[in-house]
C-alpha cells in the first residue's frame, strides 16, 4: 500500500540529510546569521553541542508574524522562483534548516527587528510548538538548541565524544571567521572563550588569531584574476604543511566548500615544493560568477560545480606557481633543540588559554575589550614581522600597473645590475629589470635599502605583477663568488658560509633537483634521446593498460619509449629515455601505464611528464657518498641556475640556513 508520510516522519527524514551532527546545526544557523546582515556572531556550545548550542547575532531579526513560518519546511526569504537558484548570493537557501533542527531537538528562538519595540520568544520541541510570546530582548536573533537528537536515539548513538564533536564545531567556526573577516566572531566552548575576531576585515589578523605567529609570518599574499574569476588570500611557504588537508582552506563566494578542480589545482601547483603525502596551507577566497555555479548538489551545500573548470584550474595553478617561485622559500632553522621549541609553543598556548575569559553574548563592552586585546596582540606582532610578498596574476585584458618595490632589510648589501641584463624569474614571460647604475656599486659595507624594479612583458593577454623584496641573495650569480665552502658532513651534506648566514646543502636532494630540471628542459625542447634495450623487454598488459598505451602512444614516443605489439596481451619494450636507462626501465614503464589507467584513461600531459621526470632523478648521487670539492662546486653552480632550487622533486628542502645571530645565541654571546 502506498501512503503519504506524516509531517513528523518527513521532518525527521529531512533532518537526517541536513543535521548530520552538532556541527551541521551550527553551520546552518551561522550561515543564516550571516545572511541576516550580522556584524557580530557568538557561538556557544556545551558537551560537544549535544546538550547545548547557542547562536547569537545582531542581524536584521525576524518579524513576529513570520516566526512560525520560518520553521516550516522549504520556507525561505532568499528565493522566490527556481530561476533564483542560478544567481545565488546567499549561504542558506534550502529553507530546511530550522524545520530540520527543530524536528530533532528542543529549540528556542529569541528575535527582534530594529523597528520593533518588543521581541518574540518561540519554543518548538521535536517539531511541536511549546511557547509563542512577546518578550524584551536585544535586536537580532538568538537560537538555543538543547538535547540534540533526544527523539532520534539511533542517530545520537553514532555521535563521537563531546571533545571530538566540539573540535568539529571549533574547526567550522574558524573557517566561517576566515571566510567572513568583516564579521566579529566569538566561539565559547564549555564556558571558555576559544576564539575572538575583531571583524575589521583584515584576513591576515584572523589567520593570526587562529593559527598563531609562526604560520602568519610565513605567508605569501596572492591575487589572481581571470575571466569571471578572482582569487585573493594567502598561501603558506612550503614548509608549512600537514599530513592531511586540514590546512587547505578555500571559500567560494564566501562559502566553505569542496571542489575537486580547486583542490587538484592547489596541490599540483605545490607538487614539487612539498613532500609526498604532505598538503599545503592555504586561505583563499574565490569570487566566481554565480550563474556559472551550481551549489545545489549536496544536502549540506558542501560541494559545488563550476561550468569552466579548465579556466579555473589555469588561474589557480599559475597564481600559486608564480607565488612559490620566490627567493624566500629556503627553510630557516634555529640553534634551539626540538624539545626547547615544543616547550616554547606549549607555554605560549598555555598563556593564551589562561588569558581567555568567559564572555556572555550580550555583554557588548566585555566582548569589545576582548576583541581589542586580540587586535593589539596582532598589531604588535605585525610591527616585528617581515613584510609579506604579494603576487598578482591577471589573465584578463585589464591592464595591471607596473610595480616598483622598495623594502628595508638591515644588514643586507644593496646592489643593482645594469638595466639591459634580464634574469628570468617565476614565469617564462616575466623578467626583472634593474636600474642603470652599475652593479659595481655592490658593497658589503653599504646598509642602504635594496631597490627592486619589476618590469613586465605581456604575452598572450597575460600580465603578472610580482612584488618581492630581495631578502636573500645566496641563490644568485652575483653572490656565488662570495660563497665559502667549508666542507662535507657525513658524506651527505655540504656546509657553506655566506655573509652572516650558514647554509647546509643536501647533495642528494640538490642533485635530484638538477636532474629533474634538466630532464624537464629536454622534454620541453624535444631533446629526449632513446636508449635501445638489447634484448628487448617483454611486458604483459591488461586490456585497460593496452588501451591506455594505444591512446597515449604518441606521448610515450615523444618521451623516448619505443613499444611494439608482440602478439596477444604482450608488448615489446625496445627503447627507453636515456636518462632512466639502468634504473629498472620496465618498472618505470609499468608505473607510467598504471598512472594513466588509474585516472580512468585520462591524463594531463604535464602530469605525465612530471611523473617521468621524478623517476629520472632516481639516478642522482646518493647520500653517504664522497664528492670532491670540484664536484660540489659544479653541483652548486647548476643548482643556482634553476627556477626553483629550494626543493627536490619530492618536496624535501635542498638547502637550509641558519643565521649567525642564532648561533651566537646558542653560545650566549648575545641575548634573545
Amino acid at each position: 500500500m502506498i501512503r503519504l508520510l506524516d509531517r513528523d516522519t518527513i521532518n525527521q527524514i529531512a533532518a537526517g540529510e541536513v543535521v548530520e551532527r552538532p556541527s551541521s546545526v551550527v553551520k546552518e544557523l551561522v550561515e543564516n546569521a550571516i545572511d541576516a546582515g550580522s556584524t557580530a556572531i557568538t557561538v556557544e556550545i556545551k558537551e560537544g553541542g549535544l546538550s547545548f548550542i547557542r547562536i547569537t547575532d545582531n542581524g536584521a531579526g525576524i518579524e513576529k508574524n513570520e516566526v512560525r513560518t520560518a520553521f516550516l519546511r522549504h520556507a525561505t526569504s532568499k528565493l522566490e522562483t527556481a530561476e533564483d537558484l542560478n544567481r545565488l548570493s546567499f549561504l542558506g537557501f534550502r529553507g530546511e534548516a530550522l524545520a530540520s533542527i527543530a524536528a530533532v531537538s528542543e529549540t528556542s528562538l529569541l528575535t527582534k527587528t530594529k523597528d520593533s519595540i518588543l521581541g518574540t520568544r518561540y519554543e518548538i520541541h521535536g517539531g511541536e510548538e511549546v511557547a509563542f510570546e512577546e518578550i524584551g530582548c536585544p535586536g537580532g536573533t538568538t537560537i538555543i538548541v538543547r538535547n540534540l537528537f533526544y527523539n532520534t536515539p539511533a542517530r545520537k548513538k553514532f555521535m563521537k565524544t563531546p571533545m571530538t564533536e566540539g573540535g568539529y564545531i571549533e574547526e567550522l567556526v574558524r573557517r566561517l571567521a576566515m571566510s567572513n573577516p568583516n564579521i566579529a566572531f566569538q566561539f565559547i566552548l564549555n564556558g571558555q572563550n576559544r576564539l575572538s575576531t575583531s571583524g575589521n576585515g583584515r584576513l591576515k589578523e584572523v589567520i593570526y588569531q587562529i593559527y598563531g605567529r609562526d604560520i602568519t609570518r610565513n605567508l605569501i599574499e596572492i591575487e589572481g584574476i581571470g575571466e569571471h574569476i578572482k582569487m585573493t588570500g594567502y598561501i603558506g611557504k612550503p614548509f608549512i604543511n600537514r599530513g592531511n588537508r586540514s590546512y587547505e582552506n578555500y571559500f567560494v563566494n564566501g562559502r566553505y566548500m569542496k571542489n575537486q578542480t580547486i583542490t587538484k589545482a592547489i596541490e599540483e601547483a605545490f607538487r614539487t615544493f612539498v613532500m609526498i603525502h604532505k598538503f599545503p596551507f592555504t586561505v583563499i577566497d574565490f569570487e566566481l560568477e554565480p550563474t556559472m555555479l551550481d551549489v545545489n548538489v549536496h544536502p549540506q551545500k558542501l560541494e559545488m560545480r563550476y561550468s569552466d573548470n579548465e579556466n579555473l584550474y589555469k588561474v589557480i595553478y599559475k597564481t600559486i606557481q608564480n607565488a612559490l617561485y620566490d627567493d624566500e622559500l629556503m627553510p630557516e632553522t634555529t640553534a634551539g633543540t626540538i624539545k626547547e621549541e615544543k616547550k616554547e609553543i606549549v607555554e605560549e598556548r598555555k598563556q593564551a588559554d589562561s588569558a581567555r575569559v568567559r564572555v556572555e553574548p550580550f555583554e557588548a563592552s566585555r566582548f569589545a575589550s576582548v576583541k581589542a586585546e586580540e587586535t593589539k596582540k596582532f598589531e604588535e606582532f605585525e610591527k616585528k614581522a617581515p613584510p609579506i610578498d604579494k603576487v598578482v596574476l591577471n589573465t584578463t585584458d585589464k591592464p595591471v600597473v607596473k610595480a616598483e618595490v622598495t623594502d628595508i632589510f638591515k644588514g643586507m648589501a644593496s646592489y643593482e645590475t645594469p638595466k639591459k641584463e634580464e634574469i628570468p624569474v617565476v614565469h617564462e614571460d616575466v623578467s626583472i629589470g634593474y636600474s642603470e647604475e652599475s652593479k659595481d656599486s655592490f658593497s658589503n659595507e653599504e646598509k642602504n635599502e635594496p631597490k627592486v624594479s619589476i618590469t613586465l612583458e605581456k604575452k598572450a593577454n597575460e600580465d603578472i605583477v610580482i612584488e618581492k623584496a630581495e631578502q636573500l641573495r645566496f641563490i644568485s650569480e652575483d653572490a656565488r663568488p662570495e660563497h665559502i665552502i667549508i666542507g662535507q658532513l657525513f658524506k651527505t651534506y655540504w656546509l657553506m658560509e655566506y655573509g652572516n648566514e650558514f647554509f647546509i646543502m643536501d647533495q642528494h636532494a640538490a642533485h635530484e633537483k638538477v636532474m629533474y630540471e634538466r630532464f624537464m628542459k629536454k622534454l620541453k625542447n624535444s631533446e629526449i634521446y632513446s636508449q635501445s634495450i638489447n634484448p628487448p623487454m617483454v611486458v604483459t598488459l591488461s586490456p585497460t593498460e593496452a588501451a591506455a598505451l594505444n591512446k597515449y602512444k604518441t606521448l610515450f614516443e615523444s618521451c623516448g619509449f619505443q613499444v611494439e605489439s608482440f602478439g596477444g596481451d604482450e608488448y615489446m619494450l625496445r627503447a627507453v629515455p636515456e636518462d632512466i636507462f639502468g634504473i629498472a626501465p620496465k618498472d618505470v614503464f609499468m608505473t607510467l601505464i598504471s598512472s594513466v589507467t588509474e585516472d580512468t584513461g585520462r591524463i594531463d600531459d604535464e602530469i605525465f611528464v612530471v611523473k617521468l621526470s621524478m623517476m629520472a632523478c632516481k639516478a642522482a648521487v646518493k647520500g653517504n657518498t664522497s664528492l670532491s670539492l670540484k664536484e660540489a662546486n659544479d653541483l652548486i653552480d647548476e643548482l643556482l641556475t634553476l627556477d626553483n632550487p629550494y626543493n627536490c622533486p619530492h618536496g624535501r628542502p635542498t638547502i637550509i640556513r641558519m643565521t649567525k645571530a642564532e648561533i651566537e645565541k646558542k653560545f650566549h654571546r648575545i641575548q634573545d
